[in-house]
């Protein structure tokens, strides 16, 4: 079976956000799946993304694999609603390649009832939902998971800044909190919170 994978890439007014994190994560992965395109022909994200001057916030999506770049689309994006989430337990789940197969996300993501979204708990600790990194707020300052499903690009940005800390997490630590941030490429840190007494914690 044929291994696909995937950078999500923000174009805001025009210009290509965080491209030199997506490169990073991106040439991560091709060292550790195609070793030979690693060695002979990596692909070079500046000279793939069109940034489609203008207005607005538009999403690309490339695809690459074992012959490179596959695809590259463009759409206007929206970012979706979110006020409620429910912890669901993720068991062995692996994602810490952006890979296109999604499956097992998508099926913990099924499991969020009447929440908008799921907060996925492995080995007794927070990782992400099913699209984003999360960070808490213990009071003090902003921490995200030591050890998330996915280690995002925007997450990398704002621990470079010093914005998060790492930590492990517990659902204690979750309930203690004022409030949990969801961010990932697309979405800004600050964007999306969403306070605990929203959140259920009762394991599915």
């Amino acid at each position: 079976m044929k291994m696909h994978f995937v950078e999500t890439i923000k174009i805001k007014d025009g210009t290509v956000m965080a491209l030199p994190y997506h490169q990073t994560r991106m040439e991560r992965t091709v060292r550790r799946f195609f070793p030979g395109l690693a060695l002979h022909d990596m692909p070079r994200l500046c000279e793939i993304i069109d940034a489609k001057a203008g207005e607005g916030i538009l999403k690309a999506r490339v695809v690459y694999g074992e012959k490179g770049v596959e695809t590259v689309e463009y759409a206007p994006y929206h970012m979706r609603e979110m006020k409620t989430l429910q912890v669901v337990e993720g068991g062995d789940i692996s994602y810490e390649y952006k890979s296109t197969d999604r499956s097992r996300l998508n099926m913990l993501a099924e499991k969020k009832g009447n929440a908008d979204e799921v907060i996925i708990l492995k080995h007794g600790l927070l990782t992400d939902t099913s699209f984003t990194n999360i960070a808490i707020h213990d009071g003090n300052g902003w921490i995200t998971p030591r050890c998330p499903l996915l280690y995002g690009t925007k997450r990398a940005a704002l621990l470079d800044q010093g914005v998060l800390t790492e930590a492990d997490i517990t659902i204690g630590d979750l309930q203690r909190a004022t409030c949990v941030s969801l961010f990932n490429a697309m979405i800004d840190f600050g964007e999306r919170e969403i306070a605990v007494n929203d959140i259920n914690t009762e394991l599915i």
